[in-house]
């Protein structure tokens, strides 16, 4: 993958997440889904993790959060890689999400076309999030 040359570097670090249950929120992310722990610091409300998907991009998770302004949760959506999506559905309905778009192949663009496969689920928090497998040569 090439670096973004106008930030030095590129790439998703991190994204926050306001969890309604924390604990919860946590145990998903960690048991259904695989990320790994990494920093954390605070107490009751004030509790934040720092979780590694498994790649070095990172969910911060903030406890203390309230009812979602609109349907879709603190967030339009967030996207993590997979190499398999049936299996990165599976899990995460496993652990609690619903299925809000079944996997699918879709073509990104004319140039280059580019294959991928996409799903998406609604974690606990109202939270949308899209797996993503690229499928063809172009990869992205």
């Amino acid at each position: 993958m090439n670096k973004n040359a106008k930030i030095g570097g590129g790439g998703l670090h991190h994204i926050a997440l306001r969890a309604f249950d924390f604990e919860a929120t946590v145990k998903f992310y960690t048991e259904g889904l695989g990320f790994t722990p990494r920093h954390s610091w605070g107490e009751g409300d004030g509790r934040v993790i720092m979780l590694d998907s498994g790649d070095g991009n990172y969910l911060e998770v903030f406890a203390g959060g309230k009812a979602p302004v609109s349907d879709e949760g603190s967030y339009f959506h967030l996207a993590y890689r997979s190499e398999n999506i049936e299996l990165a559905v599976q899990s995460a309905v496993a652990a609690g999400a619903v299925v809000t778009v079944e996997t699918k192949e879709v073509v990104l663009g004319d140039n280059p076309p580019t294959p991928v496969k996409i799903a998406f689920v609604k974690g606990l928090n109202g939270e949308i999030i899209e797996f993503f497998q690229s499928t063809g040569d172009n990869q992205l």
